[in-house]
């Protein structure tokens, strides 16, 4: 095939099953609303299970429940009539995924699933199957045609299928009042979970990395600790030890543009006062915020009577994810 035609071909497959897609929300009425009641009053867990290509959009329909706050796990149809429909309990609903509504091994569930009384959720691109008369609520997923031009691969009919899991896993989301954090504690190892968990004391530096010197220390020897600490900054802490202001590279050149001689300054004499601080329990996210709308590079951290615990950087949360 010529590149035009390539080109062409791939975008009717694209067409065909947006489509798809689309031609399902005219469809959508109560039976929707009544299976997201279900799923979202189940008291065990959304058991999803179909088989073939309808079994690999099952994958993605309960991994996404699962993260998104709906209990869900996917059960192959073939393997359940073979000894895992042990794992299904009565308080579970089923949320069946076929789209000719009559796969053997699926058919084959529906005597135990009626004897328990398990309620059954129905994806199909087939509403008058077998399956679909089984069903206590029947979402129709049908699609006008397949993308492959031969009809037989299942290409839109599963594309819709996952659309229609997709949107049951966000209204419930929705509907389940699943925030930030939650989702974040659903995921605490990838990028996601870092920006979402992370807090400022899990990144800052502290205890003898912590650049900090007095008042009257003089400006050569704050150069020093800003040198030896790698930061760009020391923060000034008064006889207390609280923080009453910090000193930059930037506030290094700028004392020496306006005055020349500033080495033998006190540290107190150059400091910034009153610089941008934050609490060690804020959100990393939330410190990188305040960095970019200062335009700053560093912030300190302090406890509640404003004594410095750490300090926190730009590259630091850079490095982090963040």
């Amino acid at each position: 095939m010529k590149p035009d035609l390539l080109l062409k071909r791939a975008a009717d497959v694209m067409r065909i099953e947006s489509d798809g897609i689309l031609s399902m929300i005219d469809r959508l009425d109560g039976g929707f609303v009544r299976a997201v009641e279900l799923m979202r009053t189940c008291r065990g867990k959304v058991v999803v299970t179909g088989l073939g290509k309808s079994g690999l959009i099952c994958h993605k329909i309960a991994a996404t429940l699962a993260s998104t706050g709906t209990p869900a796990f996917f059960l192959h149809s073939g393997d359940a009539v073979h000894g895992d429909l042990g794992m299904v309990r009565e308080d579970d609903v089923i949320l069946a995924v076929s789209n000719s509504g009559e796969t053997d091994e699926i058919l084959k569930l529906l005597p135990h699933v009626k004897q328990h009384g398990i309620k059954l959720i129905v994806l199909t691109g087939n509403p008058d199957s077998t399956l679909a008369k089984a069903g206590d609520v029947v979402l129709n997923t049908k699609v006008r045609e397949e993308a492959c031009p031969l009809g037989l691969a299942p290409t839109a009919s599963t594309t819709a299928a996952l659309a229609m899991g997709d949107a049951l896993a966000v209204v419930l989301l929705e509907a389940n009042g699943f925030k930030e954090n939650d989702f974040a504690a659903r995921h605490p190892g990838g990028i996601l979970g870092r920006r979402l968990l992370l807090r400022v004391e899990d990144l800052m530096v502290r205890d003898a990395q912590l650049p900090l010197v007095r008042e009257d220390t003089l400006v050569k020897d704050a150069l020093f600790e800003i040198t030896a600490k790698r930061l760009g900054v020391t923060g000034v802490i008064d006889p207390a030890g609280k923080l009453v202001g910090i000193i930059t590279d930037g506030d290094l050149r700028r004392g020496l543009e306006r005055r020349g001689q500033i080495l033998d300054l006190s540290a107190k004499e150059l400091m910034t006062r009153e610089p941008k601080t934050i609490p060690a329990e804020t959100l990393a996210t939330e410190a990188m915020a305040v960095m970019e709308r200062h335009s700053i590079t560093s912030l300190f951290v302090l406890d509640h009577g404003k004594q410095p615990l750490g300090v926190v950087h730009l590259h630091d949360l850079v490095k982090a994810g963040i």
